[in-house]
């Protein structure tokens, strides 16, 4: 998980979220919620995340809105990344419809040479 926040915040994810949902949600423990200033933005940190991802042996069992960006899905089982574009972050809310999830500190980046 730490690696897909670190890939995130490579490519300037903002207002970046990560929800603990062990014993109320029964797909996922985490959520890990981020936000692109635009569609192009989103994309390139989806391709990040699944980079790094992939170099540490982890592939998404499912993606969803990859080539919209407005809101793209990773499903890494133990964690689902979601990544949006702000006015599509505002109108789903997942941190209020998530709210009983406990908000989690957020590991600092690692630091870029």
């Amino acid at each position: 998980m730490e690696i897909a926040i670190d890939a995130a915040l490579d490519k300037k994810a903002t207002d970046l979220v990560v929800l603990d949902l062990t014993g109320i949600c029964s797909f996922t423990d985490r959520f890990i919620i981020c936000t692109g200033g635009s569609r192009r933005q989103t994309q390139a940190v989806a391709d990040n995340i699944a980079e790094k991802l992939k170099g540490a042996g982890l592939k998404p069992s499912h993606v969803e809105g990859q080539n919209e960006g407005s809101w793209i899905l990773m499903d890494y089982v133990d964690f689902v990344v979601h990544i949006f574009k702000p006015q599509t972050r505002e109108f789903y809310d997942l941190e209020r419809l998530w709210r009983q999830g406990k908000r989690m500190a957020v590991p600092e980046a690692a630091p870029r040479a």
